[in-house]
């Protein structure tokens, strides 16, 4: 069984192929380069230095947000494009859940978090039961502190790992009550072999999708899409606020 792991959800592109209980290979650039300069030319690479022949894969995994806008839509783009021309089943990974797999085995609790920029982190609570990990807290799109909350009321260290770890440094080591610790740089950002590893479990799952059905997770809507609800919630109370004029007795 072989599966095809993309992630381009936040600054970290990466590409991984894991056949069984192997791990073929992996490639990860964290670089100011977009990602659609790079995840094509890393897969081509990739299959080139193992001698993959892409018809071979079973399934494609992927990222599946939330995060970056951009970033989401170009490994989606990929996914299906590759989907649709190989004839593959997409497997949609939770981008948080992803991440929290890279810390497999741990011992403490484990808190990803992805700036969600405005003081939000996209976010979520693990933890590891022999080989199973389980969903304390669902991967969401929340305030730190709302995020913290939650993490302290269980009493238990954990370990912090994501982009977002950078931006909410001082706000944890100020609000966090327990014990805490942050992932090495080995661990600590998005792997696409996670990815791949999960997506080989969601497959024997059953739990797969078509090129065509695969919509990433954004979670909450980008900026232009909020700005344009504003800018319609202020023209409908503007209307409403002429009709009420027009509605007054003289």
């Amino acid at each position: 069984m072989k599966i095809l792991g993309l992630d381009s959800s936040g600054l970290v592109a990466g590409i991984a192929v894991v056949e069984d209980e192997n791990l073929l290979a992996e490639y990860t650039v964290n670089y100011k380069k977009t990602h659609s300069q790079t995840l094509l030319p890393m897969l081509d690479e990739i299959a080139r230095m193992i001698e993959l022949d892409l018809e071979e894969i079973d399934a494609i995994a992927v990222a599946g947000g939330p995060g970056s806008f951009t970033g989401l839509r170009i490994g989606s783009a990929t996914a299906k494009g590759l989907g649709l021309a190989l004839k593959k089943p997409l497997i949609q990974i939770p981008t948080v859940d992803g991440i929290a797999y890279n810390m497999w085995g741990a011992r403490d609790l484990v808190c990803p978090l992805m700036d969600a920029r405005r003081n939000q982190a996209y976010t979520g609570l693990y933890e590891f039961e022999g080989t199973e990990m389980n969903v304390l807290y669902p991967q969401c799109a929340v305030g730190i502190e709302e995020i913290i909350d939650v993490v302290n009321q269980f009493e238990r260290e954990v370990v912090f790992l994501g982009d977002g770890v950078p931006v909410f440094r001082e706000y944890l080591r100020e609000h966090c009550r327990g014990p805490f610790s942050f992932a090495p740089a080995h661990m600590n950002k998005q792997r696409a072999a996670s990815i791949a590893v999960l997506g080989l479990q969601y497959y024997e799952r059953g739990q797969v999708q078509t090129a065509a059905e695969h919509r990433p997770d954004y979670l909450r809507m980008s900026q232009a899409e909020r700005e344009r609800a504003k800018r319609q919630a202020q023209e409908e109370q503007r209307m409403n606020g002429e009709e009420d004029k027009q509605a007054e007795p003289e």
